[in-house]
């Protein structure tokens, strides 16, 4: 049996696994990489192939295949998409002939609603939820920087086909990736949205990066009444969040590198669109939705939503 694997989007998610990936399997007569990228990126990983960069080695892997073009990238068994979130729509539509009906569908973007938003494009096809732990950004144009030795990928489906879900665990497993098939999905990407979407909403509305939040009373206090909103939020909707899961998530963010920060706070600095619908409006939204007062939430969302590419805080 060929399986043939997509990955949307060469980022500091989808550059590291999708590289683990291409190592793996790049003399396999039965499982194909497909790098789906476009411009500078494609060029690059055509001509030298992705690099990857770690602490102490590197490695270049290259992909089976690397286009936009969905003629080249042919028909997907999976697609791991690892964009921003406010590409979805459009770099799913971009290669819409690329997913059939039995197409797995595994999103790890920065959010809770991504499986959503990709079932309404595609309501017949089994689209996962997803989530991971890592420190990597793109360097440049097919170069990825992976910081730390801690990396994490969890995912899961209640209702979507489960041969299929173990067989895509043991491919990870074969790329030596550390990833975990979680029957509850849904709680593991909460979990990860409470620390993410506070780290983002906070670094972006201070400027500041995690060091200067723990050593700023004021700072980190406006971060903990975050956790509070969204750990509120996340129980009136029936999310099974560990009791002490506020604590966990400041401790978390103390183990972090002290001039770490969020990756929407690195955009909102270079005057690039960044990830507000995701990380900090949809709390608000949900808030409205449950009757859940998120004033921080609400206060951070009203300066950021008030920027545009170009500028910053």
């Amino acid at each position: 049996m060929h399986t043939r694997i997509g990955i949307l989007g060469l980022g500091g998610v989808g550059g590291y696994f999708g590289g683990l990936l291409a190592k793996e399997f790049a003399d396999s007569k039965t499982v194909e990489i497909v790098f789906i990228t476009r411009g500078l990126t494609q060029k690059q990983v055509l001509e030298k192939g992705l690099k990857i960069m770690m602490d102490e080695s590197e490695i270049t892997v290259f992909p089976s295949k690397a286009s936009d073009n969905p003629a080249v990238i042919g028909k997907l068994d999976y697609l791991i998409c690892a964009t921003k979130t406010y590409d979805i729509e459009s770099s799913l539509a971009s290669i819409a002939p690329c997913i059939t009906k039995n197409t797995v569908i595994l999103p790890l973007y920065n959010g809770v609603d991504a499986p959503e938003r990709i079932s309404a494009l595609f309501p017949d096809n089994d689209v996962l939820q997803g989530c991971v732990y890592i420190v990597s950004k793109i360097q440049s144009p097919g170069i990825i920087r992976k910081v730390g030795f801690y990396e994490k990928l969890f995912f899961g489906s209640p209702t979507a086909s489960m041969s299929k879900m173990k067989t895509l665990q043991v491919l990870f497993q074969q790329a030596k990736m550390q990833s975990s098939l979680v029957d509850t999905i849904e709680d593991a990407v909460w979990e990860k949205y409470v620390f993410i979407s506070a780290l983002a909403s906070a670094t972006s509305y201070l400027n500041e990066n995690v060091g200067e939040i723990m050593h700023n009373q004021e700072s980190r206090e406006l971060y903990v009444a975050l956790l509070h909103e969204i750990t509120l939020l996340a129980a009136v909707k029936g999310i099974n969040l560990p009791d002490d899961i506020i604590m966990q998530t400041i401790l978390k963010l103390e183990k972090c590198p002290e001039d770490m920060t969020s990756s929407m706070h690195r955009d909102v600095i270079a005057g690039k669109k960044f990830e507000l619908d995701s990380l900090t409006e949809y709390v608000v939204k949900e808030g409205i939705k449950y009757e859940v007062e998120t004033p921080t939430f609400q206060k951070f969302f009203d300066k950021l939503s008030l920027l545009t590419p170009n500028e910053v805080v």
